[in-house]
């Protein structure tokens, strides 16, 4: 598998597209797109020349923490281990960047793969168009 970052700021189309079959069509999300995406660096994770997974990473204008936003595999990439190489490329991407924390908001039914990959929740669950969500930390 290979990991590619676009320009900062860059929304790749393959990344939209991965993004609005996962977040729209499959579990219909409707705010898929936002100010965020001209904010962040943007992740392809492909394998064998084809797209099949992103993530986005963005400041939240402290000089300590990063947030990891949009993580997608399409759905018949499941399984074998391409959201864990999403997330430690964000890892490695937020330390060259010099972040000592990475945060994201978490689906609650998809904590425990996140907790695999050394994020721990903090705070309260909330609300995302209807859908759970827990905010998780991991220490870089």
């Amino acid at each position: 598998m290979d990991c590619i970052w676009s320009r900062y700021g860059e929304l790749p189309p393959e990344a939209a597209h991965i993004r609005e079959a996962v977040f729209m069509q499959e579990q219909g999300f409707c705010s898929e797109f936002d100010e965020l995406d001209g904010q962040s660096y943007h992740l392809l994770l492909r394998r064998n020349g084809k797209a099949i997974g992103t993530a986005r990473l963005f400041s939240d204008g402290s000089n300590h923490n990063m947030h990891i936003g949009r993580v997608a595999v399409l759905r018949e990439e499941r399984g074998g281990g391409s959201g864990s190489a999403l997330l430690t490329a964000c890892c490695e991407k937020a330390r060259a960047l010099g972040a000592q924390r990475l945060v994201l908001g978490a689906q609650c039914r998809a904590m425990k793969f996140y907790e695999k990959n050394g994020f721990q929740p903090f705070g309260e669950c909330y609300d995302d168009e209807g859908c759970p969500h827990q905010m998780m930390e991991k220490k870089l």
